[in-house]
């Protein structure tokens, strides 16, 4: 049995791992590094927002100003996650991970320190730049690793589950740490950090250095994807603020649309381009990164809506409140042992499609919500539908973005991927934001509630559309290649 994992300091490279040549003790430790910063991202986004009232009650903070501790995050994420794989690629795996996660443990502790909100705004950015790095860098060593097929579906099951699981659970952690105080939420990813980054040091392969100049980094491209997705991102989460119609939104689009279009012009004419143009020509890795931004940013739209009215209109407690979304997180949470099994049988696009359709019909049943419905009649029903759909999706759209990609672009796939996922979460939280703070509605619900779910709804339903048209293109394609060698046989017999 051949072994995964080379000495720290040796320079060969991993090896693709297959089933046949079964899983060693180190094998385990080093997925479960992978799979545990992964997990603190996920943790992290979503325990901030549980705490995010009595951060603004203690440090005094203006709505207009709060919200940056969770949009400051999703800038620095969201808009280096394309840099943040092409490092990663280039300079090494080993080392962008490693060093990665210590930024965000060290940025962690920080963040349970300090009472400036300002600083605590930039250390929340610091974070999101530091996962920025760490996501594409991690994803891209497990498939890298493991040998496409049963070996990689089962690596990147267990891996994409664990990240659903610390989005989910991280709003139980989030509501439990809330009523200890809200430095306790900053607090928690610190440590655990520190700790992969111990573990990682040690599993962790160090992989064969390749020779590369600043000929093969495409600084303009860099600079240029870069800013343009943070001046995306910063036009959508300040748009509820300011207008959608005022001149910063409308300026920060256009400038963003401009450096867009001078990024593909200059990716399109590179000798090493940041992002190659022929890796989004595959309709397969298209359909992932779409439904990756439709399916996060339904949900991630929805969980705020939520959050908003259990808190704000029902007048739950934190903990109440995390306790009622346990359901989700724990169905995540067991999907674990068995999805990969599940990928492998079925294929990721029928499972992305009953994913969409559980979001789907979730969504729509929380739509009859009222204030006098119990728990189990209202939102027990949404929950487990989401925790479905949660389950199904994540890891089959983490496996379709990178599957069929070659070793050196891992990094620039799961980028894009993640990118995809964040951004579509800041745009459709930030309309969600817009309908929710113009909407007047009566004391016992939320204000423009029903529009915001419908829209979350309708975001859902063009997901399940698009994936039943790929699951019919593909059929189609299929009986095509399969006729054709009857055809040319009876014309070879008449």
């Amino acid at each position: 049995m051949t072994s995964l994992l080379t000495r720290p300091g040796t320079d060969v490279p991993p090896l693709h791992l297959t089933e046949r040549d079964g899983w060693t003790r180190s094998t385990w430790i080093l997925l479960v590094v992978l799979c545990g910063a992964l997990f603190l991202d996920g943790l992290d986004i979503s325990m901030v927002g549980v705490a995010l009232p009595s951060i603004g009650a203690e440090l005094d903070m203006a709505p207009s100003m709060l919200q940056w501790i969770v949009s400051g995050y999703v800038l620095g994420y969201g808009g280096l996650l394309l840099l943040g794989g092409r490092v990663s690629d280039l300079v090494g795996r080993r080392q962008v991970f490693l060093a990665a996660v210590a930024v965000f443990g060290v940025a962690s502790v920080a963040s349970a320190l300090v009472s400036d909100p300002s600083l605590l705004i930039a250390l929340r950015f610091v974070k999101g730049v530091a996962a920025a790095f760490t996501v594409p860098s991690g994803l891209s060593i497990i498939t890298t690793t493991f040998a496409e097929g049963p070996a990689r579906s089962r690596a990147l099951s267990i891996y994409t589950v664990c990240g659903a699981s610390g989005f989910s659970l991280g709003l139980v952690f989030g509501g439990i740490l809330t009523e200890v105080g809200w430095r306790a939420t900053m607090l928690l990813p610190g440590p655990l950090a520190l700790l992969i980054l111990a573990a990682g040091w040690t599993v962790v392969p160090r992989a064969a250095k390749e020779r590369f100049s600043l000929a093969h980094f495409d600084v303009v491209g860099a600079v240029t994807s870069t800013a343009a997705l943070l001046l995306l991102v910063f036009a959508v989460v300040q748009a509820p603020e300011v207008g959608w119609t005022s001149a910063q939104t409308v300026g920060s689009l256009v400038v963003s649309l401009a450096l867009a279009a001078t990024f593909f012009t200059v990716e399109s004419r590179h000798d090493h381009p940041l992002f190659r143009l022929g890796i989004a020509r595959s309709a397969h890795i298209l359909h992932a990164n779409a439904i990756g931004a439709l399916m996060f940013g339904s949900y991630a739209a929805f969980q705020f809506v939520v959050t908003l009215y259990l808190q704000d209109v029902l007048g739950w407690s934190p903990t109440a409140m995390a306790l009622g979304f346990l359901p989700a997180g724990l169905l995540v949470v067991l999907s674990a042992f068995k999805i990969d099994a599940v990928l492998e049988r079925f294929g990721t696009v029928p499972l992305i499609g009953l994913g969409m359709a559980a979001f789907l019909g979730g969504y729509l049943l929380f739509l009859r919500a009222t204030a006098g419905m119990s728990y189990a009649a209202f939102l027990l029903p949404t929950i487990v539908l989401l925790g479905v759909g949660f389950a199904l999706c994540f890891p089959s759209i983490n496996s379709q973005a990178t599957s069929g990609v070659a070793d050196h672009e891992q990094g620039l796939a799961s980028g894009l991927v993640n990118t995809s996922v964040q951004v579509g979460g800041a745009v459709t939280i930030a309309v969600v934001t817009a309908i929710l703070g113009s909407a007047t509605g009566p004391a016992d619900t939320l204000p423009g509630m029903d529009a915001a779910v419908a829209l979350v709804s309708g975001l859902a339903a063009v997901g399940l559309a698009g994936t039943v048209a790929l699951l019919a293109t593909s059929a189609v394609r299929r009986r095509r290649v399969a006729a054709a060698p009857v055809v040319a046989d009876s014309v070879c017999c008449a």
